[in-house]
């Protein structure tokens, strides 16, 4: 407005000033006003620095998680996995879908507890920046501001968002179990592995360790895989799936939470489908093979089983067990299929079995034998008790000598381990049940593809097989009656 009168006074003061003069005025004024309009603009931009600047300083009340990245949803992609086998064609693949807030947190944060991370979201305390949202500043363009708004537990993720939690989350007391080896028991831990890729690693469980802790327990598998099986992992190998304490062979873990997800669903679309009466071999991209000695011999050389099984409580409220259940109507039970064939039969009254399960049920496979083919396991004194009760050891004549397998004198096993009893020629055998063999996904394979390209059609993936070799004290029965 200055600029203006400054004008009009020039113009009126002298009509007869000459052009010239009237030109350089118009110049200085011009050039005062431009002056003037830049301060104006600095002064707008410091304005709009100040405020991103007092928002950088409150953000520090947050803890920033990552910026949301494009990730592959485990349990759809183990369900198009467990669907893709035998459909012919293309596989919609649904996989890369978007994650929730909820599900990047718990990836970024496996240390906090799911529930604390949940009551955060119940009580709005968790907040996201996403960057398209824009405000129009008077510099004339579209300047990207981006503020926190809270965000619920369910809400989808877009790529670049950014998570912020209370800060108060770093300073929690995060209980760490560690377990701590020696080089001995790192060194027999690492003997153990049969396979390990980007997503997976497997290992053949050896008998009498236990795979999770509980009472009475001091070291189990997973534990022990977490403190020597990590390797330069970040996150520690979880379980997939599980194995009698007793029982042996191949058990699965994954070595991300991604693609113990896809794990977890495989296996869990496995059981339903086979409830589902899916029993094709062409169709079951999970399979796994038991082998077991049994007392006596089922009446045929190869069958499938499907009783419902349930939990009974026996010994006065003390202990459970695992039992068919006649009237499945009336009595909470399970759908439980196992598929068997007889590998070889011996004259000494034992025959050795492939169990091959549909269904991931307890104990599945030892009720199936001792109470639907009357043909227990060895070793097996809980569901096969009355059998043992009769018991006769074979004599170690009939055994030839191998002592190939025999520790030296005076040296043992890690973790109280003993491989040198158990066989059928001891007064109590041990549990004669080892998976022997698992064909399953190449999951890391297809979450690689994924990454690469969303339209990856999953139905050509190949399979891994894995083969597991039997445990010293089976391995002497079978030598044993083969001799």
């Amino acid at each position: 407005m200055t600029d203006h009168f400054l004008l009009r006074r020039v113009l009126l003061r002298s009509p007869t000033a000459s052009a010239a003069a009237a030109t350089e005025a118009v110049a200085r004024i011009c050039i005062s006003a431009l002056h003037e309009r830049r301060c104006h603009y600095a002064t707008t931009t410091d304005g709009v620095v100040e405020k991103r600047e007092i928002k950088n300083k409150k953000k520090g009340k947050w803890f920033t998680l990552p910026p949301y990245v494009s990730t592959v949803d485990g349990s759809a992609l183990g369900k198009e996995l467990s669907c893709s086998r035998g459909s012919g064609g293309t596989t919609k693949n649904n996989a890369a879908a978007a994650a929730t807030a909820l599900k990047w947190v718990l990836r970024c944060c496996p240390k906090l507890p799911r529930s604390l991370v949940q009551k955060l979201f119940r009580l709005r305390q968790v907040r996201r920046e996403t960057s398209n949202m824009t405000s129009e500043t008077e510099l004339g363009f579209q300047a990207q501001e981006p503020r926190l708004t809270r965000v619920a537990a369910k809400d989808p993720m877009n790529l670049g968002d950014r998570i912020f939690l209370p800060i108060t989350v770093q300073e929690l007391p995060f209980v760490k179990h560690e377990c701590h080896c020696n080089e001995e028991e790192i060194k027999f831990i690492r003997s153990i592995e049969l396979y390990k890729d980007p997503a997976i690693i497997v290992v053949n469980k050896p008998p009498g360790m236990p795979v999770q802790g509980g009472v009475g327990i001091k070291r189990s598998l997973d534990e022990l895989a977490a403190t020597c099986l990590r390797y330069d992992f970040s996150e520690p190998p979880r379980l997939v799936h599980r194995l009698d304490r007793d029982s042996s062979g191949i058990l699965v873990m994954g070595r991300t939470q991604t693609s113990t997800t896809v794990l977890h669903s495989i296996f869990r679309e496995k059981t339903f489908g086979a409830s589902n009466d899916d029993i094709d071999n062409k169709k079951r991209i999970l399979q796994r093979r038991y082998w077991a000695l049994v007392i006596g011999s089922p009446r045929r050389s190869s069958g499938l089983i499907s009783a419902p099984l349930g939990k009974v409580v026996v010994d006065d409220g003390k202990s459970e067990r695992i039992t068919i259940i006649d009237n499945a109507q009336s009595l909470s039970s399970q759908h439980a299929i196992t598929e068997y064939r007889v590998i070889e039969s011996s004259c000494h009254g034992y025959t050795w079995l492939e169990l091959s399960p549909l269904t991931g049920r307890k104990h599945q496979l030892r009720v199936h034998c001792a109470e639907v083919l009357g043909t227990p396991i060895v070793g097996d004194y809980k569901y096969g008790w009355q059998a043992h009760r009769k018991w006769k050891n074979l004599p170690l004549a009939n055994l030839e000598k191998n002592s190939n397998e025999k520790l030296p004198k005076g040296k043992s096993l890690p973790f109280g381990l003993d491989f040198e009893s158990g066989s059928i020629s001891e007064k109590e055998p041990r549990l004669h049940l080892h998976c022997k063999q698992m064909i399953l996904p190449d999951v890391s394979l297809a979450l690689k593809n994924l990454q690469l390209s969303s339209d990856y059609d999953i139905s050509e993936l190949k399979s891994l097989k894995i083969v597991s070799p039997l445990p010293a004290h089976m391995q002497r029965s079978w030598d044993m009656l083969n001799s």
